[in-house]
């Protein structure tokens, strides 16, 4: 779906004034007036943009934040009426790629959701890759993948998971080992989280390459070969 805006609004008049706004420009809308769909319309990367405006009720805009960065890099624009510094710099810093303050002016909203489109969609350089794992190349500085011409979408753990077995390519890991430098220290999820990401990994992976990358070593663990 082409140029299309996914709205995080609590109150459903500012979202359907918002929407009627953006569609005169030439937009498409989804709107979330909850934000309890929010992460699984995100994760059908449906939306090219989304405007997050977590006020009350809705649940705290930095835990979306959070999770939506958890399944997409989706350019994420975030409104609120603080105009906090500290409080900019932790949204950003939590995921965000742009703060507006309230009250805004319509024009500039729809200014930087353009910008934001186009900054996503625009074309990289490619330079050669940090690591790789046969012809798959990964690229740690812009958090990419790319086998051949194509880019792979990763989530941010499931990118930390490959960057990972790509630096210790060849070398047989335990989970136990790859749970402690991925998930870290502290990490008190279920303890099969890794096989479950290597099956994300796969997934994708093989979805789109067709080969057979990270491997599993029975009773240990797993190993990336070319």
């Amino acid at each position: 779906m082409r140029n299309c805006v996914l709205i995080v609004e609590s109150d459903p008049s500012v979202s359907r004034f918002m929407q009627m706004k953006l569609e005169e420009e030439g937009f498409t809308c989804i709107i979330d007036n909850t934000g309890s769909a929010v992460i699984d319309l995100a994760g059908q990367r449906q939306a090219d943009v989304m405007i997050l405006d977590p006020d009350e009720p809705m649940k705290d805009g930095k835990k979306i934040l959070e999770e939506v960065r958890e399944i997409s890099s989706m350019p994420i624009i975030y409104l609120s009426a603080d105009n906090d510094v500290d409080t900019k710099v932790e949204v950003l810093n939590a995921g965000a790629d742009d703060y507006i303050t309230k009250p805004y002016v319509t024009k500039e909203l729809i200014a930087r959701i353009r910008s934001s489109i186009r900054r996503h969609k625009e074309p990289k350089i490619i330079v050669d890759p940090s690591f790789t794992i046969g012809d798959l190349s990964i690229y740690p500085d812009r958090h990419e993948v790319r086998a051949g011409e194509g880019s792979i979408d990763l989530t941010k753990k499931e990118f930390d998971l490959l960057l990972f077995l790509a630096k210790n390519k060849n070398r047989v890991l335990k989970r136990e080992e790859i749970l402690e430098k991925v998930w870290g220290y502290g990490y008190a999820g279920k303890t099969n989280i890794v096989d479950v990401y290597v099956r994300y990994l796969r997934s994708k992976i093989d979805e789109q390459v067709g080969k057979k990358y990270i491997h599993t070593v029975r009773g240990i663990g797993y190993v990336a070969r070319d």
